[in-house]
């Protein structure tokens, strides 16, 4: 339905990026548009609020994930899920490209993309592929702390997300419906 679509960036230090692209995916399956969105690094095992919400309630809107068992706090030192975890982003992305020149979606997330290309578990390259193949009607909207400059060159909207105060700095831990 879009007639002609763009690329969005969140980045940043600061919470909010993955807030600001289910916001977007909300708006855009409000006005009609279908929306996948595929989350890299956030295993089906992870009830995330956001996932829940959009099992139960939302038309319109597609949420898939990485099969893997990632642990942001273990899993970037394992090599072995290291390997695993770049093997399954490449799939992933190459299905991605074919729906994104296809128009099977009018708007695709990413979610945490930034981060995975930012640690070397998915390839600028691939998503580059994504963006320069995809049908001009379909918006591409990549989160994840660490853009790259050259997709941030790309792109048609970034936003900083800059942390200032978080309460992690107090010793709170994550909070069901707020951070995840």
């Amino acid at each position: 339905m879009l007639e002609k679509g763009l690329v969005q960036i969140y980045t940043g230090d600061g919470k909010g990026k993955t807030t600001a692209a289910f916001g977007l995916a909300f708006r855009a399956a409000g006005q009609g548009n279908k929306v996948l969105i595929y989350q890299f690094l956030k295993p089906p095992s992870l009830a995330t609020g956001e996932r829940l919400a959009i099992d139960l309630k939302s038309a319109g809107i597609k949420i898939e994930s990485l099969d893997i068992k990632w642990d942001m706090g273990k899993s970037l030192s394992d090599e072995k899920m290291i390997s695993q975890t770049r093997k399954a982003i490449r799939e992933v992305l190459q299905k991605l490209e074919k729906l994104a020149s296809d128009k099977v979606y009018d708007m695709i997330i990413l979610d945490e993309i930034n981060f995975c290309i930012s640690k070397n578990l998915a390839n600028v390259d691939d998503v580059m592929r994504i963006i320069n193949k995809r049908n001009s009607g379909v918006e591409i909207v990549m989160t994840g702390r660490g853009a790259t400059k050259e997709l941030i060159e790309i792109a048609d909207l970034v936003t900083e997300m800059k942390l200032v105060k978080h309460p992690f700095e107090k010793g709170i831990a994550a909070r069901k419906g707020i951070e995840f």
